[in-house]
């Protein structure tokens, strides 16, 4: 297994207190939140703390297969992967692209099943795990659903100055994280309001 990017924010935009006591009670607190860009080849991640409206790099990176090895031996490789970040980084929620169809059905197939790891790894260790749809989150970093992954990767560096994601898939998986940040709120209060 190969890890790529593997590039972390400085200790202290990470390791600080989750909450801050103001006038002895505590205010919202941040949220830690791992974003997954799923894929057979490479399967990027990149986690952020998102804290009121200010978003905050952590880390991120990609887990990568090699095309010559079985496809059950890469599904552990990335299922393996993802429980090291989750492990280390100890996120308090995930988001997942949603898989989209395209005329290739084995490469759709395949595609579903490392979305499947995708979302098993985050859910087994205890997490919330949101689904976005590919213009969902363009549409909520770029400002257009069909933004291009230059502009992804350019508005990530504007939303999060530290992050220099040193792949696509690590620059759409924070894509990922910010898209739940911005969308979460709203579902957390409906949950909350039941």
């Amino acid at each position: 297994m190969r890890f790529f990017g593997w590039a972390k924010a400085p200790l202290a935009t990470y390791a600080r207190p989750m909450g801050r006591a103001i006038n002895g009670s505590m205010a919202a607190q941040a949220i830690r939140i791992l974003g997954i860009d799923p894929g057979l080849r490479r399967t990027g991640w990149g986690l952020i703390e998102s804290d009121g409206n200010r978003l905050i790099y952590v880390a991120c990176g990609s887990v990568e297969t090699r095309e010559a090895d079985d496809l059950g031996a890469r599904l552990v490789v990335l299922h393996d992967g993802l429980s090291r970040v989750i492990a280390e980084f100890a996120p308090a929620e995930a988001a997942v692209e949603a898989t989209f169809v395209n005329a290739n059905a084995t490469a759709t197939l395949k595609l579903g099943q490392a979305r499947g790891i995708a979302m098993l790894v985050p859910a087994k260790a205890g997490l919330a795990v949101a689904e976005y749809a590919p213009n969902v989150v363009k549409k909520t970093v770029v400002g257009a659903g069909h933004g291009e992954k230059a502009q992804i990767r350019m508005m990530v560096g504007v939303l999060l100055p530290r992050a220099h994601p040193q792949s696509e898939d690590a620059a759409d998986a924070l894509a990922i994280a910010i898209c739940h940040a911005h969308h979460r709120s709203p579902i957390a209060l409906k949950v909350a309001a039941q």
